[in-house]
């Protein structure tokens, strides 16, 4: 094992994939010299040269398109978007081509790009730096949607993404660039956790409580809170939002009777009410009360001073386990 920030898990990461196959190609804006806005692909550059890490214009829509001549070639392009909100103007590449190919052509062409957006908030950034643009995407047929919460599965699955025929957006939430853990360099990515699959990262037998990138080490501080209040909560870090691993939180769902939905993006058309829906669906007759979600509100991304009131945190999520709970609410004092 070696300790690694999620930053440096995915540099690793990177690193090995570049080294294993030779049609792995990265461009973004200042990822070469410079390593990237948030140095994760420093050194990669002067490792494996400029036709291997590949410094762009700062022109989205233009990166995408090159990724996907490049994918029509044999390659296997890795696109940073410097920050969430730039991802925009590379939309309609990504739904009208990187999406489509695959099954526009029956198969004939492949499209595996991987698509790198740090994303969400809670580092005092300004309005189009703390995005959580997963939805749009996760609606979009013809694409993987995964994100990260440890440096773990930051190193695994940016591994995964990549040798993937299907084109992945990979999210990283940005705050926890620097945080360490534990990683594993030898296992054989074959043997891994598949990119697909949810995980439960705590065991519990009240509430099943599901969130996906920056909400994940959330989510847990809740469980422990809520242990001391005699509830005992299973954290299901989602890992994939397209497809959602619907087995792993049914099956938590049918022993808890109980569902909380967290994340950082607005509430309406959310995955928190995908997930809402389709457990409602296939666990109706468990379910002890409606799922709650735990989201944004449906503003633009709020000024740096006033993102503690629109990320959930602590208080938030355990007053949505307070409401499936049926117990008084903890932020407004009255039961749902």
């Amino acid at each position: 094992m070696t300790t690694l920030t999620m930053a440096k898990a995915i540099n690793a990461g990177l690193r090995r994939s570049l080294a294993s196959d030779d049609k792995v190609v990265l461009m973004g804006e200042d990822i070469g010299k410079l390593g990237g806005v948030y140095r994760v692909t420093d050194g990669l550059q002067s490792e494996f040269g400029e036709r291997r890490v590949m410094d762009t214009p700062l022109a989205e829509s233009g990166i995408l398109g090159t990724a996907v001549g490049l994918a029509y070639r044999g390659f296997r392009p890795v696109c940073e978007i410097q920050f969430d909100g730039f991802i925009y103007p590379a939309f309609d590449q990504i739904v009208s081509q990187v999406a489509r190919m695959h099954y526009r052509t029956r198969g004939a062409v492949k499209m595996p790009i991987t698509i790198r957006v740090p994303f969400a908030g809670g580092i005092g950034a300004a309005e189009h730096h703390s995005d959580s643009p997963e939805a749009y995407f996760a609606h979009a047929a013809g694409l993987r949607v995964v994100s990260v919460a440890d440096p773990q599965d930051a190193y695994t699955m940016i591994q995964q993404a990549i040798a993937c025929d299907d084109p992945v957006l990979y999210f990283e939430p940005k705050r926890r660039y620097h945080v360490k853990g534990e990683v594993d360099e030898l296992t054989p990515l074959d043997d891994a956790r598949p990119m697909g699959t949810a995980k439960i990262v705590t065991s519990g037998s009240d509430v099943t409580l599901v969130a996906y990138g920056p909400l994940v080490q959330t989510a847990k501080d809740a469980a422990v809170a809520a242990s001391d209040e005699g509830v005992s909560i299973e954290v299901i870090d989602l890992r994939s939002l397209a497809p959602v691993d619907f087995d792993t939180v049914v099956a938590s769902v049918r022993k808890t009777g109980r569902l909380v939905v967290a994340h950082e993006a607005a509430q309406s058309g959310g995955l928190g009410a995908e997930v809402s829906a389709s457990i409602t669906e296939r666990c109706f007759y468990y379910l002890e009360h409606a799922p709650v979600r735990v989201t944004g509100h449906d503003i633009p991304y709020p000024p740096a001073k006033l993102e503690q009131y629109h990320v959930p945190d602590l208080d938030r999520i355990l007053d949505g386990v307070d409401r499936v709970m049926d117990r008084p609410n903890s932020l407004t004092g009255v039961e749902d």
